[in-house]
């Protein structure tokens, strides 16, 4: 296997763990579980899959994929702290997108070629590649893996013992 290919393979290999073990624990707390707080003065579960969704669904036009699925999340899950406002979506429809964007996310990227991966993502111009070729699809795909790494560490403490 040549090394690009390598690479690629194990960066979807540890999105796909990290991906599996998110859903695992969604799937494993109720509705109720998810309205708590994470830590006292920190985010619900509620609003941390939210985010989370709205961050994977920022991938789709990031990386020339197509429009964003969930457009209306971005507001109240990125560019907003929980408390600046409530929010009114119902966990179930959370816990649909969360799978639709991962679904979604996951036939884009079988469709990626090896090449494809060390392509430009579209935050960056043609100019600046050429003088940070590390800014590619590839480096956003381990940025988000730590970023879902990070928050599920964080939705860990809503299991009951």
């Amino acid at each position: 296997m040549a090394e690009q290919e390598l690479l690629v393979k194990m960066a979807l290999t540890s999105w796909n763990d990290q991906l599996d073990r998110s859903g695992k624990l969604f799937d494993s707390l109720t509705d109720a579980e998810l309205e708590q707080h994470v830590a006292p003065n920190r985010n619900t579960g509620k609003y941390l899959l939210g985010h989370l969704i709205a961050v994977h669904d920022a991938m789709i036009p990031l990386l020339g994929f197509g429009d964003k699925l969930y457009p209306e999340l971005e507001q109240p899950f990125v560019r907003s702290p929980e408390s600046a406002q409530p929010n009114e979506t119902a966990i179930s429809a959370l816990r649909a997108s969360w799978n639709k964007v991962n679904q979604t996310l996951a036939s884009k990227f079988n469709a990626l070629s090896t090449k494809e991966w060390f392509d430009r993502h579209n935050s960056v111009s043609p100019e600046d590649f050429k003088k940070e070729p590390h800014r590619n699809k590839l480096n956003v795909l381990l940025s988000r893996t730590n970023h879902l790494s990070y928050h599920r560490g964080q939705l860990i403490f809503l299991q009951k013992k």
